[in-house]
């Protein structure tokens, strides 16, 4: 593997360009500290968690609205967990905001209210991984830890001329950025490098003209950027179909129960589902499905909506009540919906069954899907 091309003697460290071209280009974001000023740990570690497998403009209203609504993580430790689920709705992976509100108290309880400075003592904490922690660590108290996400792989993928698959590559890619922190302004250094994967060397049709690392890129040199990192091909996602069932109340108020804690969406709440298997049920099993007798009825179409490894196709069974049955749940005020811990695809299901066209449920639909 060839390594950049540098002279230290005649031309000023990669980092020192690299922090140069950041001091001029970089991103204003809500969680980022402005020049000269100190971050804040807990602002850091909120963001970050927010940002795993997540879109910074997808991030951005919800930690505005996380921080407006628990300025402190002493705040978010005495939250319940339900309303912290509710106000992530929308934004996916929601393992990450029951890790959230674990790490939250784990901090108010055990470390007085401040976070570990080491990556290392905040690896300890729930949801918190090795990028996560390195970042942490850099930008909240400069700690000069590699900061390797997506981006920062294809800026160091390319920089090197790596070319050995992501996936195997990943370790590599680390040590690689390591080994460009500098001693000091090492969380500059951190959010530097995202913002250049960012503005500058981005998946496709990068600038290199105006990359601070251009005349020492390998990847450049050799031609190959652009198709830097290799990415293996995407494995097809298995596809599986289900009924979901929407029941109103004569106030109009929506049956909803509580996923359990533990898996897929764990502890929010959906309007009572069947199985998920490989094909639709048919009308009569559909019914068996349903959680009380009713006169439901199916209604035309069909949601569709992607998680992380298989595809659901969801049937919508609807039934208007002149009296609750007795069963477990919550009847929610149909204003109120929006305020409710329901995952994207619920959100969908309920909004395909009520018919709303879109309007109640516009946020979670501008999210990145789930």
């Amino acid at each position: 593997m060839l390594k950049p091309r540098h002279d230290t003697q005649k031309t000023a460290s990669p980092a020192t360009r690299l922090l140069a071209w950041y001091d001029s280009h970089r991103r204003e974001l809500p969680w980022r500290a402005g020049a000269g000023e100190t971050a804040d740990p807990y602002r850091v570690w909120l963001s970050e968690i927010m940002l795993q497998q997540t879109t910074v403009v997808a991030v951005a209203s919800y930690y505005r609205e996380f921080l407006a609504r628990w300025p402190t993580v002493e705040a978010l430790a005495a939250a319940p967990l339900d309303d912290v689920l509710a106000a992530w709705a929308g934004l996916g992976y929601y393992a990450r905001a029951r890790n959230l509100h674990r790490a939250a108290q784990n901090v108010a309880k055990e470390f007085g209210g401040k976070f570990p400075r080491t990556a290392e003592g905040l690896r300890k904490l729930p949801g918190v991984g090795p990028y996560t922690a390195g970042a942490i660590s850099a930008i909240a108290f400069d700690a000069r830890e590699a900061a390797v996400d997506a981006n920062a792989e294809r800026v160091l993928a390319r920089f090197f001329a790596v070319e050995e698959p992501l996936r195997l590559a990943k370790p590599k890619l680390r040590t690689l950025g390591q080994s460009l922190v500098p001693e000091k302004r090492a969380g500059d250094f951190a959010q530097a490098l995202m913002d250049l994967g960012a503005l500058i060397c981005t998946p496709r049709r990068p600038t290199c003209t105006n990359c601070p690392w251009a005349e020492d890129c390998v990847g450049r040199a050799r031609g190959i950027a652009e198709r830097l990192p290799l990415k293996a091909e995407r494995a097809v996602r298995p596809l599986r179909r289900g009924a979901a069932f929407v029941a109103r109340d004569a106030k109009g108020a929506v049956l909803l129960v509580k996923r359990p804690e533990n898996g897929l969406l764990g502890g929010m709440l959906q309007p009572p589902l069947g199985p998920w298997a490989e094909n639709f049920p048919s009308g009569k099993a559909a019914l068996a499905q349903a959680p009380f007798d009713a006169e439901w009825r199916k209604r035309a179409g069909i949601v569709r909506h992607g998680f992380t490894h298989f595809e659901l196709e969801t049937e919508v069974y609807t039934a208007m009540l002149t009296k609750r049955p007795k069963v477990e749940g919550q009847w929610i005020a149909q204003k109120m919906l929006r305020a409710a811990a329901l995952p994207t695809v619920m959100r969908k299901i309920v909004d395909h069954a009520l018919d709303e066209g879109g309007p109640l449920f516009a946020q979670a639909r501008s999210a990145r899907k789930r």
